[in-house]
């Protein structure tokens, strides 16, 4: 049953990703053209990456809502050290700057969550707040160009797939392997799950957590990346990422609880909700009922991945009103 239910996340997705493909094919010649497909897989990049990132907190019974502010900083922060003209000694540079950024807020948000212990939703809506406002003050509107090479570079594809996005798959299966067939892997997926006895266990319980809140972060700004190559200027307003992002991890079958997850689930519900995204004005449909799509999807996946447990509790429920009732006339 365990097997089936971890399963679950993956194979509705891919369902899902297939179906609305497969629909899309059948009624808009455009959706199946090299073009469409290539822009859909680099669209879906920044959520994928930093999606695979929440999901690390996730895993570790957390959130971080701070992702979407820090991919709008380095968007900012990447017109200063990306600019057009630069050399490529100098890019390298500022790409290391940018990867800093994230270094330096993925240890900030570990250190209020792990050594002051703030629980993470209320850490990292002080460092979103932090950052937007950093965004604005360094860029008050969007200015400031990235430099084209940086972005061919980023959007290299064979044919119509991105390398960089064959680089996630990889990175995700290796991922998920990591998570289930390492100590590692089952020493973060037991810190989600019980930290207490996990600590009493003998296991790096604090080092666990304050390496999840890092690589989220630094996952965040190699999204920024990404994101910079789609809008190629320095803009201090980025999509609602946080959301999306914890929304890719918990269709892809991470609990809000934490300790489970997959990073390929959540690669795959990354792509579908991209693909709404992309097929919806073929369409000529507004955006907004992708949000409400998404919304909807949330609240099934929940009812669909934890449907034993609510039944267990159902039953439990009918049991105890049962032996109530039974009581009754004996008082």
């Amino acid at each position: 049953m365990t097997t089936a239910r971890s399963w679950l996340p993956l194979a509705l997705m891919s369902t899902l990703i297939i179906a609305l493909g497969a629909y899309a094919a059948a009624r808009q010649d455009a959706f199946l053209t090299e073009y469409n497909l290539r822009n859909l897989l680099l669209t879906a990049m920044p959520l994928a990456l930093v999606a695979i990132g929440q999901t690390n907190a996730l895993l570790v019974g957390g959130f971080d809502v701070s992702v979407a502010a820090l991919m709008t900083l380095c968007v900012v922060v990447a017109s200063y050290t990306l600019q057009p003209d630069k050399p490529w000694p100098m890019l390298l540079g500022g790409a290391f700057a940018i990867l800093g950024v994230g270094l330096a807020t993925g240890v900030f948000n570990a250190t209020l969550i792990r050594v002051l212990k703030l629980p993470s939703i209320i850490a990292t809506l002080g460092t979103l707040s932090i950052l937007a406002g950093a965004s604005l003050l360094l860029r008050d509107h969007p200015e400031g160009f990235i430099n084209i090479d940086v972005i061919d570079t980023l959007n290299t594809s064979v044919r119509f797939v991105p390398y960089a996005f064959i680089a996630v798959v990889v990175l995700a299966i290796v991922a998920d392997l990591w998570l289930y067939r390492t100590r590692a892997g089952l020493a973060l997926r037991a810190v989600g799950l019980d930290d207490t006895s996990s600590r009493r266990l003998g296991m790096a319980t604090g080092r666990t957590v304050f390496l999840a809140f890092v690589i989220c972060s630094l996952m965040a700004a190699v999204a920024g990346f990404y994101s910079a190559a789609q809008v190629q200027i320095g803009s201090p307003i980025i999509g609602n990422y946080a959301l999306e992002s914890i929304a890719a991890a918990v269709l892809g079958g991470a609990s809000l609880a934490g300790g489970k997850g997959s990073f390929v689930g959540t690669l795959l519900a990354a792509l579908f909700l991209t693909e709404i995204g992309n097929v919806l004005p073929l369409f000529q449909q507004p955006t907004e009922y992708a949000q409400m799509t998404i919304g909807g999807l949330i609240l099934l996946a929940l009812v669909l991945y934890q449907a034993p447990e609510l039944l267990a509790r159902l039953r439990t429920s009918r049991g105890g009103v049962g032996r109530l009732r039974m009581r009754a006339p004996a008082a």
